[in-house]
């Protein structure tokens, strides 16, 4: 079969119903989304120019593109790594292979880091805020799209997370707002922060091999691998966090199953007061824990 020749010819609503039928064949849990998703971006279309286009042929050039998103997809390419872009808080961001792809579950790590700025004695103030290994600039751009006075910095190891993480700060128009800096953790900086966060690298080592073909082969390891317990990437940037933070500062990490309550022994041993329990995402799991200094 040449390149393109499965939906050469076919209509727009005919190549996502069929491309569907191949998702499902291929045991992809989400193929009617998948589907939908991956032929408006073959051609160019919001959702609502794809109903309106149903009936007409895709191009060749068009047809060309969705063969190469649908072979991609079913070798377990994930959506947002084809499109190279993903939602997260209701924000656009680019991606690139030096970041994760940002997940929903992470949202909790920035709803709780806002509950602990507007529980502060000042909440209007203007926060200085710190991400440690920012990748996308998820974490950060999402608190300062709700924390117009705040400015924040975001640390990553990767110069091309980094370059990223600058990329979407521009396009969203709070690069006024946002510094990045290269550097291992927290180790660049200097200064008093009133709040930390970080989505750190929390998988077990000899768990990643047993990881999501999405996850495991296209996720960078170095954001994944949190050593042979999964918590080294705490151990190093917990104390970095500790000695960085203003009196009153805050501490919000993202925390794998089952890791939060030896996060919160390791934010005490720094000295850091747990204001409250860990919050807990959609699933019920203990994914954001805060420490007070």
């Amino acid at each position: 079969m040449k390149t393109g020749e499965s939906f050469a010819g076919q209509s727009v609503e005919s190549a996502r119903r069929a491309l569907t039928v191949r998702f499902k064949s291929g045991q992809i849990d989400s193929s009617e989304l998948d589907a939908r998703i991956l032929v408006g971006a073959a051609l160019g279309l919001d959702l609502t120019g794809v109903i309106a286009a149903a009936n007409r042929c895709l191009t060749s050039e068009e047809a060309t593109r969705l063969e190469d998103f649908a072979r991609r997809r079913l070798d377990g390419e994930p959506v947002a790594r084809i499109l190279r872009s993903r939602e997260f808080w209701g924000l656009p961001l680019k991606l690139s292979a030096a970041t994760l792809v940002p997940r929903p579950d992470t949202e909790t790590t920035v709803e709780l880091a806002l509950e602990m700025l507007h529980t502060a004695p000042r909440p209007d103030r203007g926060w200085r805020i710190a991400d440690i290994g920012t990748g996308s600039g998820a974490i950060l751009l999402a608190l300062l799209s709700e924390l117009p006075d705040a400015y924040g910095v975001g640390t990553d190891i990767s110069e091309n997370a980094l370059q990223t993480a600058c990329s979407n700060a521009a396009d969203l128009g709070l690069a006024g707002r946002a510094g990045f800096v290269a550097c291992d953790y927290a180790t660049a900086l200097c200064g008093a922060f009133d709040l930390i966060v970080s989505n750190p690298p929390y998988i077990r080592s000899a768990e990643i091999a047993g990881l999501a073909t999405e996850v495991r082969d296209h996720d960078p390891r170095a954001a994944l691998d949190g050593g042979a317990d999964g918590l080294d990437a705490y151990r190093a940037l917990i104390p970095q966090a500790a000695r960085l933070l203003a009196p009153g500062g805050v501490l919000v990490v993202e925390a794998g199953q089952g890791q939060s309550g030896d996060i919160e022994g390791l934010m005490t041993a720094t000295g850091l007061m747990l204001p409250g329990p860990p919050k807990a995402d959609l699933a019920g799991i203990h994914r954001a824990v805060a420490g007070r200094k």
